[in-house]
């Protein structure tokens, strides 16, 4: 017999859901307060969600232990998959000493700090969320921003801000692909609807960018930048979701903001002088002596070449068909019940462990990088000590992610997760304000706005149709808010430690996550503000 969830253990919603944030208040604060090392606060947040599990939802100790294991397992293959896999790239480009060419040529866009911040931390990772998704934006942009000379903590905390807006429509529209299926909700809608919502902070997120890194004066001395910026982004961003879809709207956004900015910069030049260079690049990245500057960009082509045809639909079809096989959880899959009012009728959880062509993304980025090592003159043996290196160097990051993401899932499939979500739909007239807090919510506890989707995106049509609502504003209003949570979930806040660690003043992840909280929590209320005036204000703006 399959275990049913009961979302309301104690009896009482509010105190339930007081309980169920016992493992989140245990993570952050051990992270954020008591600067524990992000691998040992997993292991207690992970214990502390297991007993939360066990001892008060009732939740079988056989599951329990399951669901951790499915969410290890998931975090190693393919979230760890990705971001080794995308390190590899870096360490290659840096070997041979096309990161230095590559930095000289970003820099030769402008000296202004401010302006190598839009381009690589809005833009272009922009383009490497709508490519890749996962860890790979944070993880390259912060990467890249380092070797530019840019402080460790500041890298980190301008990578994660940059990595807002595009979220929705990442890994070529992942996260409204599945929303779609999770709620039967027609794609094209959904994907109408938050091409109406994010633009709005795809134009305001370059400036809170620039203002987060050099103050509001900072900020005002480059505003045409920035208005150029995220204008362009957010046009492109409305216009193909609403005339398209959500599957290249991150990739033609992305492209159309870079290539405006750099034509800008060759018209106009801010009047304050440019911020100087914080770090010194490293010594050992040397550009070599008579190198073409187009070698420099042969592992970012390759990389966007592979991921992009390995995320196209019929390549993605064919190669699950041929080498992508699914195994179910033992004892997990269809072992648990999401019953009323998170669905409409009682329904079995699945849990299967589907290896997606070996893992695309990750898979393609391993192509890449392996090509674009011999494309460099990399011989086969220096590319596997290269690549042994970087698997040595990621070890304990890689052991943390799982932790996080066994973390995850157990509250998942234990209905804690579920419980802090309904004690948001009680708020009646004031749901559509905390609509877009419950994907924050998701996506700041599981690291990704899918699995918020995944998570929430049933229980907001069933709230909407409730309160008499519409539900693709408000299933829509799940993935919008939830890209909000990204700078915040475990996964992302250990990505851009390791991303921009190795240095003395490296931060640890408590320190990441206290830079980019507030920020945070400041932009999921005004995505609520915005839900709030499109439900009651402006209902004609949700597309039919």
């Amino acid at each position: 017999m399959p275990w049913s969830h009961n979302y309301n253990p104690l009896g009482n919603l509010a105190l339930s859901a007081l309980v169920a944030t016992l493992p989140v208040v245990v993570l952050l604060g051990l992270l954020a307060f008591w600067h524990v090392r992000a691998q040992i606060a997993a292991l207690t947040g992970l214990l502390t969600a297991a007993a939360l599990a066990i001892l008060v939802y009732h939740m079988p100790v056989s599951l329990t232990v399951a669901a951790a294991a499915y969410g290890a397992a998931f975090g190693l293959f393919p979230i760890g998959w990705i971001i080794l896999n995308a390190i590899f790239i870096y360490n290659l480009s840096v070997q041979t000493g096309q990161f230095t060419v590559l930095q000289q040529q970003v820099a030769g866009v402008s000296r202004d700090r401010r302006i190598q911040a839009l381009l690589i931390a809005f833009s272009f990772g922009a383009f490497i969320e709508g490519a890749a998704g996962f860890g790979a934006p944070v993880a390259i942009t912060g990467a890249l921003m380092i070797g530019l000379g840019f402080r460790p903590l500041e890298a980190a905390k301008l990578a994660l801000i940059g990595n807002t807006a595009p979220v929705a429509f990442g890994a070529l529209g992942t996260p409204l692909i599945t929303l779609a299926k999770i709620t039967n909700l027609d794609v094209h809608l959904l994907s109408s609807m938050v091409g109406r919502q994010l633009p709005v902070f795809s134009l305001i997120v370059p400036f809170w960018l620039v203002a987060a890194q050099a103050g509001w004066r900072g900020m005002m001395g480059v505003w045409p930048a920035c208005l150029v910026t995220g204008l362009s982004f957010a046009a492109l961003q409305f216009v193909v979701s609403n005339f398209h879809g959500p599957w290249l709207v991150d990739i033609i956004g992305s492209v159309g903001s870079m290539g405006a900015l750099v034509l800008f910069m060759k018209l106009w030049k801010p009047r304050d002088e440019p911020i100087a260079p914080a770090v010194a690049s490293p010594s050992e990245q040397t550009a070599p002596a008579s190198s073409p500057a187009w070698r420099a960009w042969i592992p970012w082509v390759f990389l966007t070449i592979f991921v992009f045809l390995w995320g196209l639909p019929t390549i993605k079809a064919a190669l699950n068909t041929a080498f992508a096989p699914s195994l179910e959880v033992p004892m997990l899959h269809r072992a648990v019940q999401r019953v009323p009012p998170v669905v409409e009728r009682p329904e079995l959880e699945a849990a299967v462990f589907n290896f997606n062509a070996l893992s695309a993304t990750g898979t393609a980025l391993l192509l890449a990088g392996v090509l674009a090592g011999f494309a460099l003159g990399l011989g086969p043996r220096r590319l596997v000590a290269t690549y042994a290196a970087t698997i040595w160097s990621l070890r304990v990051s890689l052991l943390t992610i799982a932790l996080m993401l066994a973390l995850g899932f157990t509250t998942r499939y234990s209905g804690t997760d579920t419980t802090m979500g309904l004690a948001m739909t009680a708020t009646g007239f004031w749901f559509p304000f905390f609509s877009p807090l419950i994907g924050w919510l998701g996506v700041a506890l599981t690291g990704s706005d899918t699995s918020s989707n995944v998570l929430f995106g049933n229980l907001q049509q069933v709230t909407a149709n409730q309160l008499n609502l519409s539900p693709v504003l408000m299933a829509a209003s799940n993935s919008s808010g939830g890209v909000m949570g990204k700078m915040i979930d475990a996964q992302s806040i250990v990505v851009a430690s390791v991303a921009t660690g190795g240095r003395p003043d490296s931060p640890d992840a408590g320190t990441v996550l206290r830079s980019v909280f507030w920020h945070s929590v400041a932009l999921a209320l005004l995505m609520g503000g915005l839900v709030m005036l499109q439900a009651y204000l402006f209902p004609a703006i949700v597309p039919r």
